[in-house]
């Protein structure tokens, strides 16, 4: 798999999320799962519910020509749900109302009748404005909540918007992402450990982290100080990425060994500690 088959970018959207209202959760959960798909996240943007905003993000990503770009908040019936019109101005498309979308919307409001969760319902403008999307775009099924998920296809990219509350975000993709990103990482793993390192500091392990890394340049290398320098604890998080799962523990343990003989050598300490 090429580099770029395996690139992905985040959009994050909302004023909530920054001003601090709202962590952003989303953007955490996401690149985890698909970093474990062997998927590799380049960039997570985070801007609010402003179009011209929107639409520079997603326009600067596409050309980037990451394989996918992941969007997340700004699809629901308010007046500052404004993404699916940013992503219709970044890719110079109509906003079109989709028969697919509306149908879904109501039969969802359907439900909430027959469940006793309203006594009735229209298909207001508020309502209708969730089935309109860019021309040319898929609506993906939100098995928990009203506004469908869109997936369009634009110049070699695909982007795919998702809601902001985090249980339809889950759902949909889950649902309805992630065949598509298992499909395009092929056969690719992502193996990764964790070790406890004590008795040095990162300034000494900084050197270290440099000459494993260099000599094992498919291994990447993190530390991750617990409290301060002064303790002398740190986490020590290695990764790789490859196509054969034997291939890639046997990177992480050859490099877990060098770095542990390096630490040994000077006074330090290391225990793995359980993903």
């Amino acid at each position: 798999m090429s580099e770029s088959v395996g690139k992905v970018e985040i959009i994050s959207i909302g004023n909530e999320l920054l001003i601090g209202k709202v962590l952003n959760t989303n953007a955490h959960w996401l690149a985890k799962r698909i970093t474990s798909l062997g998927l590799s996240v380049r960039r997570v943007t985070v801007v609010g519910d402003d179009l011209d905003e929107i639409s520079s993000a997603v326009k600067e990503a596409i050309q980037r020509r990451p394989a996918f770009i992941i969007t997340t908040g700004g699809l629901g019936p308010t007046f500052d749900d404004k993404t699916l019109e940013g992503v219709a101005m970044a890719t110079n498309r109509e906003l079109e109302e989709n028969k697919e979308a509306l149908e879904m919307i109501k039969r969802r409001y359907e439900e909430y009748v027959a469940e006793g969760k309203m006594e009735r319902f229209e298909l207001t403008q508020y309502r209708v404005k969730m089935a309109r999307l860019p021309r040319g775009a898929k609506p993906l099924p939100n098995p928990v909540g009203t506004a469908p998920g869109v997936l369009l296809e634009h110049e070699g990219v695909t982007l795919i918007m998702l809601p902001g509350v985090p249980g339809e975000m889950m759902a949909i993709f889950e649902n309805s992402v992630l065949p598509l990103l298992r499909k395009a990482a092929g056969n690719m793993v992502f193996y990764e450990t964790s070790l406890d390192i004590t008795g040095i500091v990162e300034s000494d392990l900084a050197p270290l982290i440099e000459q494993v890394m260099r000599e094992n340049p498919y291994v990447y290398i993190k530390s991750h100080p617990k409290i301060t320098e002064k303790i002398k604890r740190i986490e020590l998080h290695l990764s790789t990425t490859c196509s054969d799962e034997n291939v890639a523990r046997q990177r992480i343990e050859k490099t877990i060994m060098q770095i542990s003989s390096l630490i040994s050598e000077r006074g330090g300490k290391v225990q793995p500690i359980q993903i």
